[in-house]
């Protein structure tokens, strides 16, 4: 069994962005700017958001961070969203979700400029994606791929089972695990928390995916020898061996499933430190005009 390790791979990958950085600087050219709007005090995304402005002061982009209260309009969202398209000096900009309920999602996706959704979350880009163009691809998938081909992990012709399917992790890493690419060409099965006998295909999996969002959801007794498990999810669970008293667990009950796998991640440091440095690697997109 080998650690995927993502906080080594991020690191890897800050550096070559800071080297990119360094080489902008140098022919006088524009540096990568990232906007983040946070509306509200989720913890999360406080969390989230944090990591976010620190990893662009790490790589020498330019970073902003714009709060709002949770009693902002809609409308004056929309308005922020305005300002931020028509703004040079904006490469990427995202707007942390969850949104407070008053304000529809939808309806701010949808304002975003595609050509500085650094998410990948507008359907412009969406489209793009599942037709092969060149876009910016949603965070979380685009860090999974990316591990799967720094660590040379072959999946052409493999099984691929993704468990869940939200627009941000479960639909776009099925779509981008069937592409023909190196790192892909898979036959991917999709799960969610509607699929019967759900062990019967997971068993099937050369590699596993989840992003359910239920802790140790997936069991031994799921996964086939010599498996290759990915885990997205990260939980909060009450822990008396922690001065916090907690710890993070994933979707899978990684003491149990490590040992019967080939590769897989471990929570933390696994996937989340590569969400981040996905959107980093958007926002450089966005200020070269690659997309």
């Amino acid at each position: 069994m080998e650690l995927i390790d993502g906080k080594k791979i991020s690191a890897e990958i800050k550096q070559e962005l800071a080297n990119e950085v360094c080489l902008l600087k140098e022919a006088g050219q524009k540096i990568p700017h990232l906007v983040a709007v946070l509306v509200g005090s989720d913890p999360a995304s406080e969390t989230y958001v944090a990591s976010k402005v620190k990893s662009c002061q790490e790589v020498g982009f330019k970073s902003t961070e714009m709060r709002y209260s949770d009693d902002i309009t809609e409308e004056q969202v929309l308005e922020i969203v305005k300002k931020l398209n028509e703004d040079d000096d904006v490469d990427g900009y995202i707007v942390q979700l969850p949104l407070p309920k008053h304000i529809s999602e939808q309806k701010i996706l949808l304002a975003i400029d595609p050509n500085k959704d650094v998410d990948g979350f507008h359907p412009y880009n969406v489209g793009k994606m599942v037709t092969g163009l060149p876009t910016y691809l949603p965070a979380t998938p685009a860090g999974i791929v990316e591990l799967l081909r720094r660590y040379k992990i072959q999946t052409q012709g493999k099984h691929c089972v993704v468990i869940g399917r939200s627009n941000i992790v479960g639909t776009p890493m099925s779509v981008l695990m069937s592409r023909k690419d190196e790192y892909a060409d898979c036959t991917v099965t999709i799960c969610h928390s509607r699929t019967q006998n759900i062990k019967e295909y997971t068993l099937k999996a050369d590699i596993l995916i989840v992003a359910l969002g239920i802790p140790h959801f997936v069991t031994a007794d799921m996964v086939r020898e010599g498996a290759v498990v990915v885990d997205v999810g990260i939980h909060r669970v009450p822990s008396d061996k922690t001065k916090s008293g907690f710890r993070l667990v994933g979707d899978v009950d990684f003491e149990t499933v490590a040992p019967k796998c080939s590769y897989i991640t471990p929570v933390p440091g696994g996937v989340g430190p590569m969400t981040i440095v996905s959107l980093l690697q958007n926002t450089l997109k966005a200020s070269k005009g690659l997309v």
